[in-house]
């Protein structure tokens, strides 16, 4: 154990680039190792010192020979165009711009994992060869933050077809066993489950989640059972007490049942490092069952981590690794002290039976939460920037049905391959517990607070004095009402901090980073008027809009204004919409319909809406084109600050813009286009002669924004330019 407790922080040092001399490192590590190996044999502590040490010294080798002979090779071909051939591994999927497929490249007798991504064409099935030409880009990179980030799962290759791709049907072979059979499972449960339980049943059981739409997976997020469809070590566990109990618990059997079923299901699973890490510690506690050994957790955690990295040294930048990790840590180390602590609150057995039973149960599901919660919550915090204040009455509400729902979906399965009918029947019985969940699960997410958000700095403040808090609790004398109680009350001083900010301004712009998108938040008088929203990806635009607002104490705009209808402008509103209403949706003229329960007007003439002393104009195109150019243009008029955003329009549509509205001198205008060359003219500078700029696009994007020409037309005009790709998120306040 403490031998890992070294190898695995080396791995994430160099994993995430953070280290620079490797032989300094190593040497001294491992000198200093050697040193205190000599004097272990007396004290405890040197030898605990010199395995960690010793870990620190042997990861540094590893992960460089990993480097040298793995990344360094798949990084020279970084960049690069290719007519390759590629043999598909799994079923393809669809994505939001074509389909996804995972395969195999080979390159001078070296094989590599790699992810396609091709346009539009017949779906593609393990053993078929795809051929044409592609664009290389490295996935493992550190830091890399990407939503198409793989390297933890040993995909160091993304390739994007250039043109047209020729696929040449082939059979599967043995290696092509588990994604066959997993496609046919998921083929089981979509017809056999009714539709709104079918994704739900193809989590539970094979953690494939590309079916839930954006409400659901919120939901469950928010609400704090997201690991309930994520396959991991409860899964394993569950599999685990169906197989004890159908070997009678019978050793040998037990063992030579279990570890076949162990590698079919961690196949099954895609062998997600979570996955990985539940199936190599089952697997020492079939052993120690068949060995008549005793079985220790924290050294089976341990000695699964340190198979995992040296396999794959990139796992351990992986999230669901590291959530994994940490959940099980988590109850390692906390969570006898927490049961014992209810336990000794709860009636005795001899006066109340039924009483002591329910107090024992209810204690178990809290302290397994709150234990495996006390080490994931700063990951998700970090992560996907929520912490989840309901988890535990979720998982009180749910968990005890999983074992049941888990069982349930694999006969469906089981009886799918021969008896359909019977898969039907059991199936839609299945369904409403399911539903229940579902249920469960968007009641409690859409509960007030349900779930608090860190794009507010005052609830990151309160995160970290709330573990500040409990590490005294655990150091010093533990009083659990104390520990409440302060953490109660800094919750609520930090939510009162971030209600009351946007409206200590007269006027506030807050210009989001989604990547190559826009999304932009006014707020002025109490009243928030959103500009777009569209960004790189849909549902991480939805999310940053969400919580933004949510994390201000505002659950409903007061109106969203759509420039026009481009993905990078609009991409993500029906997402949005599932999270945060709007009372008004101004669009360009089109039927398109979002589900909103506010009013819905299409700006077919110039609008004028007003408030205080406040005014918001919308301008309307006067003529038929292109839809860039016919993007309606917002002007936001306050007594401190006046912005001007002209969404995508050129120079043709800002010189109707001029001829047909009268602008006065802004504050603050929206490049035109993210900074593209043919917008942002001198004509429209020169009539409203901004004193600052600000241009919403994506690092490194395959546009070439901003264009070299407009950024030097701005500079011009003597304006301070403000970008989100070097800023990060824009805030002007006034």
């Amino acid at each position: 154990m403490w031998f890992t407790l070294g190898f695995g922080p080396a791995m994430a040092v160099w994993a995430y680039g953070l280290a620079e001399c490797f032989g300094a490192v190593f040497l001294a590590a491992f000198l200093l190792g050697l040193l205190l190996c000599l004097f272990a044999r007396k004290r405890r502590i040197l030898t605990v010192l010199s395995a960690v040490l010793l870990g620190v010294s042997l990861g540094t080798l590893w992960f460089s020979q990993f480097d040298r002979l793995v990344l360094t090779k798949a990084a020279a071909l970084d960049g690069e165009t290719k007519t390759i051939t590629i043999r598909a591994t799994d079923y393809s999927y669809d994505t939001a711009y074509g389909l996804g497929v995972d395969g195999m490249y080979t390159e001078n007798e070296r094989s590599y994992r790699v992810r396609a991504y091709l346009d539009e064409g017949a779906p593609i099935a393990p053993g078929d060869k795809i051929a044409g030409t592609f664009r290389f880009r490295l996935t493992a990179s550190g830091g890399d933050q990407d939503p198409t980030y793989h390297k933890g799962r040993g995909i160091y290759l993304l390739l994007y077809a250039q043109d047209a791709v020729t696929v040449t049907k082939g059979e599967p072979g043995l290696r092509d066993f588990p994604a066959v059979l997993r496609h046919r499972l998921q083929s089981i449960l979509t017809d056999s489950f009714p539709r709104d339980a079918a994704p739900f049943a193809k989590a539970l059981l094979l953690g494939d989640t590309r079916d839930f739409d954006y409400e659901t997976e919120c939901s469950f997020r928010i609400s704090g059972i997201r690991h309930v469809v994520a396959v991991s070590g409860l899964h394993v566990s569950i599999l685990f007490g169906l197989l004890s109990l159908v070997t009678f618990r019978k050793r040998v059997l037990t063992a030579l049942a279990g570890f076949p079923l162990l590698l079919l299901f961690a196949a099954l699973a895609g062998f997600t490092p979570s996955i990985q890490r539940a199936c190599l510690m089952f697997s020492l506690v079939l052993l120690a069952k068949l060995l008549d050994k005793d079985y220790d957790g924290p050294t089976a955690l341990s000695f699964a981590v340190l198979v995992m990295l040296a396999v794959n040294p990139l796992t351990v930048t992986d999230v669901g690794f590291q959530l994994s990790l940490s959940s099980v840590s988590g109850i390692y180390l906390f969570y006898p002290r927490i049961y014992g602590w209810f336990m000794r609150k709860c009636p005795a057995k001899k006066s109340a039976p039924f009483r002591f039973f329910l107090a024992k149960s209810i204690s178990a599901s809290v302290s397994l939460t709150l234990s495996a919660t006390a080490l994931t919550t700063p990951l998700c915090a970090i992560y996907f920037g929520t912490v989840s204040l309901i988890g535990v009455v979720t998982n009180l509400l749910v968990l005890w049905l999983i074992s049941f729902l888990f069982y349930g979906i694999l006969i469906v399965c089981l009886l799918g391959f021969f008896w359909t009918a019977g898969a039907n029947f059991i199936a839609i019985c299945m369904a409403w517990p399911i539903r229940f969940v579902l249920f469960a699960a968007k009641t409690l997410g859409k509960f007030p607070l349900a779930a608090v958000y860190t794009r507010s700095p005052y609830i990151v403040a309160w995160l970290i004095f709330v573990y500040i808090l409990l590490f005294a609790f655990c150091f010093g004398k533990r009083r659990p009402k104390v520990l409440l109680c302060c953490g109660t009350l800094g919750l609520c001083m930090a939510l009162l901090a971030s209600w009351a900010e946007p409206l200590r301004d007269g006027a506030q712009l807050t210009v989001l980073d989604v990547g190559q998108g826009q999304c932009l938040l006014f707020q002025s008088q109490g009243k928030t008027y959103m500009v777009d929203c569209g960004g790189s990806d849909d549902q991480r635009t939805a999310d940053i809009a969400a919580e933004t607002l949510l994390s201000q104490g505002i659950c409903r705009l007061d109106g969203l204004i759509l420039t026009h209808l481009d993905r990078d402008h609009e991409g993500a509103v029906e997402n949005l919409l599932t999270r945060v209403d709007t009372d008004l949706l101004i669009l360009p003229p089109t039927a398109k319909d979002y589900g909103t329960q506010g009013r819905i007007v299409c700006a077919t003439d110039d609008l004028r809406l007003s408030f205080g002393e406040t005014t918001i104009s919308i301008f309307a195109p006067h003529s038929a084109g292109d839809r860039n150019e016919n993007s309606l243009c917002v002007l936001f008029d306050s007594e401190k600050c006046d912005i001007l955003v002209t969404g995508d329009r050129g120079t043709e549509g800002e010189k109707e813009l001029l001829e047909f509205a009268e602008l006065p001198e802004v504050d603050v205008l929206i490049a035109g286009h993210h900074g593209g060359k043919n917008a942002t003219s001198d004509a429209l500078l020169a009539a409203v002669r901004p004193k600052i700029v600000c241009i919403s696009l994506s690092e490194n994007n395959s546009y070439g924004h901003p264009a070299p020409e407009t950024l030097e037309r701005i500079r011009n005009y003597g304006c301070i330019v403000y970008r989100t790709d070097e800023n990060g998120d824009i805030r002007i306040r006034r």
